[in-house]
Formats: structure tokens, C-alpha cells, sequence
């Protein structure tokens, strides 16, 4: 056994080559005889297999993106010529000689030989007229003159009766009363209503000034309503001009011109001076607390009212409101039996309130003198 196997580890390299070399050999002879490798396909198969791909859709073509164009550069412009001295332009018509010549700015030179007579054409041409100025604004309207004789001072106090807009009524008591001392005057206005005993002030106004060939001529006016703070209006007659304690406003000063306190009266003064001159519109210039404006006075007519005094004959003069400038109603009744005195006056609001002052009494008075 110990030979056999010392032989055994001898030879077991040879046994295991041959081994290997025989499982070749059988594995060559297994492929070849049972193992077929796959045939290529016909040529119809072929075109099959073409016809099956080509049916395939083709894909979407891509859109192509539109690039943005570039934008345009200018191109600079061309150069101006340079011009030398001997063919510059000549703008003289007497100096332009025959073209080519110097100082003719002939063909060839630069500029057109027509250019210096174009541009002396234009300078001898006419300059156009001017455009026609527009006329002037047509000057303001004179204001109408008055023959004026004022009235003698007096004291007159007037029933009042008042409306509110609510229909409320009311009884007062109102005093126009005016003096003068040499050429100076001085008016004071007051109206009120009795509430039980006690009797409220509606207003106070007072006018100082001149007496002059226009009649009255305010100088100051001071205005005391009931809920309002004292105003004061200025007439300076120096340098017509009117102007207000509670506004900054200056209105140009015109003959003639009253305030609030003076008007009755200087009505009363036109009609004295000439009843004639009651005739069309009586337009008096008025200064106010804040402003100054036209009251325009229509004749109503002649009428005849009641008083304490008895019935009275009157002129009726009225300033209807004025769109833009006052909008109250302002009514004066003047007596011509009673020196034309204002025997009533009626002031309608535009807020429908009416207070209506009508005569009871007529007092002259001294002169002051």
C-alpha cells in the first residue's frame, strides 16, 4: 500500500491533465453534435423589420426661436465741408460776382452759387405785419351824478315786526337817528325786538363822514349785529379806496359811495334834490362789513302804506337780490309829504326771514350848532 500509494502521488498531475483533456474533448463533441447557432434572417424578413421601423411617427419638428434683432446703430453724419475763406457765402447781392470767381461761391466751391442770392432775397424780403392788437376793454361806465339837498336831521323811530323762516314773529323797536355839526355828520341805527320785558339789539350801526356836494360821505362805518363781533369799514377819500376790518380786501372808491346806516338818507337827499332823478335805476355804490357793492334801486311805484302816523303817499324803491353780490331784498318807502323821510324799510333774507320797520314818529332836531 505504501508503494501503491507513492506511485498514486506520482502520477496524479498526468491523471489530472488527462482528465481536463478529455472533458475538451467531450464538451467540443456535445456543442457541435446538439447546439445549432441561429441563422440570419431572410431578406423578406429584413424588409419586414424596415417597413416596422419605418412606421414609427416621426417627432415633432422643433420650433425654432426667433433671436432678437439687433438694434440699428446710426450711422454718423457725413462731414460738413470746410469752407476757406476765399468761398465762404456771400450774403451782399451787389458783391456776388460771375461764378468761379473768388468770393462767389461759384460750382465746384462748396456752395451753390444760388445760396447767397436766396439768402439776400430773404433778407430784402417785407417782415410780416404784426398781429392787430385787440382793442382795449371798453372803460367802466361813469358813474350817475345826483343833485342831492340832505335831509334836516331827525329822529325816527319805527315799529318792527320780524318773520322768521319758521313762521315765528316777532315786535321791536328800531331808531334812525342823524346829526351834523358844520360840514361833519354822524348817523346811528339801531333795531331791535321785545322778548317779555327785555328788549334785544338785532343790530347797531353807526356812520361818520362829510357832508359834501355828493351828499353824504362816509369816512367810517362801525356794524354791531347780535352773535357778531364788531366790524369797521374805511372810506378814504383821499385815495379812493374802502377798506374792512374783518376782510383784507380794498375796493376802488367812487362818488357818491354810502354805507349800510347812510343809504335811507341818501336816497331821501336824490329825491329832495330832484324828484325827477327817481327815474330808471339808481345805482349807489355801498360799503359793507366785508365788501363794497352796487345796489341798484328800481322804482316800484308810488303806494300808499299805513302807519301810527297815519296813511302816508309814498315812493317805493327796491334793490332786488344780485346774483354774485347780495342776495337779500332791500325795500325803502319814502314819504314826499314828509320831507322824504324813509318811512319804512323792509329787509328780506335769502333765508326767508322779513323784518319790516314802519314809522311811528318824526322828531326834528337841532342842528348842533
Amino acid at each position: 500500500m505504501g508503494i501503491v500509494d507513492a506511485i498514486l502521488r506520482q502520477r496524479r498531475p498526468v491523471l489530472v491533465g488527462a482528465l481536463i483533456v478529455l472533458l475538451h474533448i467531450a464538451l467540443f463533441f456535445l456543442i457541435s453534435g446538439t447546439v445549432s447557432l441561429p441563422r440570419m434572417p431572410a431578406a423578406q424578413d429584413l424588409s419586414f423589420m424596415q417597413a416596422e421601423l419605418l412606421r414609427t411617427p416621426p417627432a415633432p419638428p422643433v420650433e425654432p426661436v426667433a433671436l432678437p434683432l439687433p438694434k440699428p446703430v446710426p450711422l454718423p453724419p457725413p462731414p460738413l465741408p470746410k469752407l476757406s475763406q476765399d468761398n465762404a457765402p456771400v450774403l451782399n447781392e451787389d458783391a456776388v460776382g460771375p461764378p468761379g470767381e473768388a468770393g462767389t461761391g461759384g460750382a465746384g466751391e462748396g456752395i451753390p452759387e444760388a445760396a447767397p442770392v436766396a439768402v439776400a432775397a430773404a433778407e430784402s424780403a417785407p417782415a410780416p405785419a404784426p398781429a392787430p392788437a385787440a382793442p382795449p376793454p371798453p372803460p367802466a361806465p361813469e358813474p350817475r351824478r345826483y343833485k342831492v339837498d340832505v335831509p334836516p336831521p331827525a329822529t325816527i323811530t319805527m315799529d318792527v315786526a320780524r318773520v322768521d323762516p319758521d313762521g315765528t314773529r316777532w315786535s321791536g323797536e328800531a331808531q334812525l337817528m342823524w346829526r351834523f355839526n358844520d360840514d361833519s355828520y354822524r348817523i346811528e341805527f339801531e333795531a331791535g325786538i321785545r322778548i317779555v320785558f327785555t328788549r334785544v339789539n338785532l343790530a347797531v350801526l353807526t356812520s361818520e363822514g362829510a357832508l359834501a356836494a355828493t351828499g353824504f360821505a362816509p369816512v367810517k362805518m362801525t356794524e354791531k349785529r347780535r352773535g357778531r363781533a364788531l366790524t369797521a369799514t374805511h372810506f378814504d377819500w383821499a385815495h379812493d379806496k374802502i377798506t374792512f376790518s374783518s376782510s383784507q380786501k380794498t375796493v376802488p372808491l367812487t362818488p357818491g359811495a354810502q354805507d349800510k346806516a347812510s343809504v335811507p338818507l341818501q336816497l331821501a337827499a336824490i329825491a329832495r334834490g330832484d324828484p325827477g332823478q327817481l327815474s330808471g335805476d339808481i345805482d349807489i355804490q355801498v360799503g359793507e362789513d366785508r365788501d363794497a357793492v352796487v345796489f341798484r334801486f328800481v322804482v316800484v311805484g308810488q303806494e300808499e302804506i299805513d302807519t301810527r302816523l297815519g296813511k302816508l303817499q309814498t315812493v317805493h324803491l327796491s334793490r332786488p337780490p344780485k346774483e354774485g353780490s347780495y342776495r337779500s331784498r332791500l325795500d325803502v318807502w319814502l314819504a314826499p309829504s314828509r320831507g322824504w323821510y324813509p318811512v319804512q324799510i323792509r329787509n328780506s333774507e335769502a333765508n326767508g326771514a322779513v323784518t319790516t320797520q314802519t314809522v311811528n314818529n318824526i322828531g326834528l332836531t337841532d342842528t348842533g350848532k
